[in-house]
């Protein structure tokens, strides 16, 4: 085994690193390689790093961590499918607890369960068989509890009923082409397991049906979860256990990995900085890894309604102001790697649109331009300079406060003064989803694996997600025609026009490119890919241990 590695040997080697980087090609990488030929190997934990989650409610927040910890216990109608055979950024939709489904018309899906499904043997559910009425009592609670910031995603929703004990159907107000992309990925609860306020957000809530079960949650130290012996798809998951180390500072992580502790790279998604790789190669030089644009990227969310960010012109001078190859530079995931985002998450590759498909006005937006800055700004009546509070926080690790740094320094150039503000990680999601912020935030985006949550969600009157405040009547008409167009080639023809005009509005400050990142995994896990989306538990239950 290696010896452990400390943290001035990190700083010694990273110092090397940064002196000998290089661009790295596709050439230098294991890419994810099909298991078939092998025999899985049932037994041994998986070990990686995460995060406390606010709360394990999927219907109070919108944590990525809670959604990691919910993929690994509980299931959905559908999944995305996983292994080594699928390309990272693609997300084909299979069957979870759907058996099959069936659409008789534009507004109803029928979905015929699997049969003997049963819940984590834990009390008060006790192992008894999933049901149709719990797939109903789910969708309605989305639907209609307050506080439910993914509400959009469920909106169409008109009625769900349970047909028979494994017959569920949905009847939507509207057509809703993102149905099975989106909505019915959403997790399945069991309506006893909620706590008398009727929420799931504590740790004896957590119960599924899915490959593991919570068996112990410490906050601040661990999550550990064990294996389902009930699990429905037969022989799955192989490994006994999973154990998660809260762990948040990337030195403490990369000495804990380099030293044996972790089976994964320590970032989300199993990741890497590209900063540490030349450390990395020499203390694991057979590392499989994979290269994808991930989906995470900052972002501004100005407060349209309030000076001066009302103005078109100083939106623009914000975007005009970004060198985004600065940006991709500093962030160390990407360490200059990196994909420009539309409205769409470049992750999203069939569906956001290329920079170069944009009108000129958006496609100016992507091009530095100190001079048209202040030009705009003048404009607007800014000549001798601008100053405005940006909201942020620190507790999101110091990779997304080095890109804000980034960005408020470039503005700083263009005669822009920020006052950053800084709050806690929750505190923040919570005073940003309530419009609680004065002129500007800087956050992050890229949990949702479809387009409709951040186009439809993200600029939709009413929305809870809509925390800019958007309110375009154009707009709205297109956001609700790409929702009922079916015929994919045509849904993506609006929604690139929709990615137009968000560029012709600037409404969000799109000015930090997505890292394409770096995944690896250690050479004893066995039929394991990584992806853009935050289901760890889809992945995982395929993969084992070969030690």
């Amino acid at each position: 085994m290696d010896a452990p590695v400390t943290r001035r040997d990190l700083l010694k080697l990273g110092a090397a690193a940064v002196a000998a980087s290089a661009p790295i090609s596709m050439t230098d990488l294991a890419r994810p390689r099909q298991a078939s030929a092998q025999t899985p190997k049932r037994g041994g934990v998986f070990r990686f790093p995460g995060f406390d989650p606010p709360n394990f409610d999927p219907h109070q927040n919108v944590h990525w961590w809670t959604f990691i910890y919910l993929s690994l216990t509980h299931s959905g109608l559908v999944r995305h499918k996983a292994g080594p055979s699928v390309t990272p950024g693609t997300l084909p939709i299979e069957g979870d607890l759907a058996e099959s489904w069936d659409q008789p018309n534009e507004t109803t899906y029928v979905f015929k369960l699997r049969k003997g499904v049963r819940w984590h043997n834990k009390p008060p559910v006790n192992g008894r068989e999933l049901t149709a009425e719990d797939v109903a009592f789910t969708f309605q609670r989305a639907v209609t509890i307050p506080g439910n910031p993914g509400r959009a995603t469920f909106q169409e929703i008109d009625k769900v009923e349970a047909v028979d004990r494994y017959t569920v159907r949905f009847t939507m107000k509207e057509p809703f082409a993102w149905f099975l992309d989106s909505t019915a990925l959403a997790y399945i609860l069991p309506k006893e397991a909620a706590d008398k306020e009727g929420m799931f957000k504590k740790p004896e809530t957590v119960i599924g049906t899915g490959p593991w079960m919570l068996e112990r949650y410490e906050p601040n130290v661990r999550l550990s979860f064990v294996r389902n012996p009930n699990f429905f798809r037969p022989g799955l998951p192989y490994a006994d256990g999973i154990e998660v180390r809260i762990d948040i500072d990337p030195a403490s992580k990369l000495a804990a990995w380099l030293s044996g502790q972790y089976d994964f790279a320590p970032e989300l998604q199993m990741t890497l900085q590209r900063s540490d790789l030349e450390v990395i190669r020499r203390r694991k030089p057979n590392l499989p890894m994979a290269e994808f644009v991930w989906l995470p990227s900052t972002f501004g969310v100005p407060k349209l309604e309030e000076e001066p960010l009302k103005d078109l012109r100083v939106r623009r001078a914000l975007y005009m102001a970004v060198d985004g190859k600065q940006v991709i530079e500093t962030n160390p995931f990407g360490f200059g790697h990196g994909s420009p985002n539309p409205a769409v998450p470049a992750a999203l590759r069939e569906w956001a649109i290329p920079i170069d498909q944009l009108p000129p006005e958006g496609r100016r937006l992507y091009e530095p331009d100190l001079a048209e800055a202040r030009r705009l700004l003048a404009q607007a009546g800014h000549g001798s300079g601008l100053r405005f509070p940006v909201e942020s926080t620190g507790s999101w690790g110091p990779v997304f406060s080095d890109v804000v740094q980034s960005i408020l320094a470039q503005w700083k150039t263009a005669g822009v003064e920020t006052n950053l503000k800084l709050k806690e990680g929750n505190a923040f999601i919570a005073s940003t989803l309530g419009r609680k912020f004065e002129k500007l935030a800087m956050t992050l985006r890229g949990g949702a694996t479809t387009p409709d949550p951040y186009l439809y969600a993200g600029h939709m009157p009413g929305s809870p997600l809509n925390t800019a405040g958007v309110n375009d009547p154009k707009l709205t008409d297109m956001l609700k025609l790409q929702r009922r167009t079916f015929d994919e080639k045509k849904r993506r023809e609006i929604i690139y026009d929709i990615q137009r005009l968000c560029s012709q509005q600037a409404y969000y400050l799109y000015v930090s490119p997505s890292a394409k990142v770096l995944s690896a995994w250690e050479p004893y896990v066995k039929n394991f890919a990584p992806n853009i989306s935050l289901d760890y538990g889809g992945r995982l239950m395929i993969a084992w241990l070969d030690k």
